[in-house]
């Protein structure tokens, strides 16, 4: 058996060709030039071993805390792979242990059973998940910032209220950085094995349409409307439940200012790396110019951040919405800052276009589809605008009266998506730059 101090040098040493390789690296713009260790904890020095790392990854100037749980049962030594290994995190849990710099906790009147194995969820990406049985899942945040992670510092506070719409926590992990700052390691949480995410949800909808000849979306089996009426009725009720948490306050000026200084700082970056986004600049500078002349109080509050069809799950009961860490690209200070909901609201709705237009990626160009695909994004576009201004607090109101703001955010979000699909899948920039066109072309 290796012992723990030779298995984490041999790890150590292979990492910086490793780590590009991994899902959950969020640095694979750059080279990786460095990894050094900051915090090794030995959790089982027995079979199987179990160690955990927190290292810091240098890019050139960029240095980033990622996690690692390391040990001997795998080829790639990666622990999150091995049941047993991963049983062990749960048990540490529910035992209220604390090892060197780690705390495991469960919390307030949860009751967990030990000797579970664990398993991971392949599709996650920035982060790792562990399943245990049909009754709990891990998350643990591979890239740690200081301070408590917004998605366990929002699940808490939406428990406290009794909200409906999210799986309830049910312990955490914490621990320090190198320099002894505190961070998040892991949260546990309710598992739901009848859920269903959003997206596969809606994609098999408009599969559904696109296999019916002329039918209109009202007319299939799979119209998605009336879910999409009720998520917007859940991700209202969310949002009021956050304000009734932690409160709201109206934006001051400066705020939105400098909200839509971020759009157009954002929308120069973009447009040096994508030239196809040119020819709709300026109808993009002159929405974002229409957004800060927006009129009457904007409230401000907590939001999820992050928000789309991926990020919901439809269950026996109805919606709830999970991952409050927000966009994990985002400067952490800004996913924990007041902002409007009607960010939220704006993820969504790009979501729908996405969900719409994913099939047509690149297929050869029909009309016929892309006319059903515009309809079907737009019937459930409108339906969850809908229900969200049935279920929204006053503070927020019908995301549809704030048309400018809400047409700003949307078009914010599809030009960071712009980027990103030039960055990562050039195949799937037409859907961004085509909502861009439809978008601006169309007014508020």
């Amino acid at each position: 058996m290796t012992g723990p101090n030779e298995l984490v040098d041999k790890v150590l040493a292979e990492l910086p060709d490793q780590l590009p390789a991994q899902r959950w690296f969020g640095g694979k713009d750059r080279p990786v030039t460095g990894v050094r260790p900051l915090r090794t904890t030995v959790l089982n020095a027995a079979d199987p071993v179990l160690v955990h790392v927190v290292v810091e990854v240098a890019q050139g100037d960029r240095r980033e805390p990622y996690q690692l749980l390391v040990g001997d049962r795998t080829d790639d030594h990666d622990a999150t792979h091995d049941a047993e290994s991963a049983g062990l995190l749960l048990d540490l849990i529910a035992d209220g242990a604390r090892v060197d710099h780690l705390a495991f906790a469960a919390e307030p009147d949860a009751e967990l059973h030990r000797g579970l194995r664990g398993r991971p969820i392949t599709s996650e990406q920035s982060n790792t998940s562990l399943v245990y049985g049909s009754q709990y899942i891990l998350k643990l945040f591979r890239k740690l910032t200081p301070g408590d992670n917004p998605d366990l510092v929002l699940h808490r506070a939406l428990t406290a209220v009794g909200c409906e719409h999210i799986a309830r926590p049910l312990g955490s992990i914490t621990g320090t950085l190198g320099d002894g700052r505190p961070t998040t390691i892991g949260m546990l949480a309710q598992f739901l094995p009848d859920a269903v995410d959003g997206w596969a949800m809606a994609t098999t909808s408009v599969r559904d349409l696109m296999a019916e000849g002329d039918l209109h979306p009202d007319e299939v089996g799979g119209d998605f409307a009336g879910e999409a009426q009720r998520l917007g009725h859940a991700v209202a009720r969310v949002h009021a439940d956050l304000e009734r948490a932690l409160g709201s306050e109206p934006a001051a000026d400066d705020d939105i200012g400098q909200t839509v200084q971020a759009m157009r700082d954002r929308l120069d970056a973009v447009v040096e790396d994508v030239p196809d986004l040119l020819p709709y600049v300026p109808a993009l500078r002159s929405a974002f110019d229409a957004a800060a002349d927006t009129a009457g109080a904007i409230s401000i509050q907590h939001i999820h951040g992050d928000l789309h069809l991926g990020q919901v799950l439809r269950t026996v009961q109805g919606w709830l919405l999970i991952d409050f860490e927000g966009e994990p690209g985002t400067p952490v200070d800004e996913r924990r800052s007041l902002r409007s909901p009607l960010r939220d609201v704006a993820g969504v709705l790009r979501s729908f276009d996405y969900a719409a237009h994913q099939l047509l990626v690149g297929a050869a160009e029909d009309h016929q589809l892309t006319v059903r695909a515009l309809e079907w994004a737009r019937r459930n576009r409108a339906a969850f605008t809908e229900g969200y201004a049935e279920a929204a607090s006053s503070s927020v109101g019908d995301p549809r009266e704030r048309g400018r703001l809400l047409r700003a955010f949307e078009l914010d979000k599809a030009v960071y998506e712009v980027a990103y699909e030039h960055a990562n899948r050039p195949e799937w920039l037409t859907v961004p730059l085509s909502s861009i066109a439809r978008i601006t072309g169309e007014g508020a």
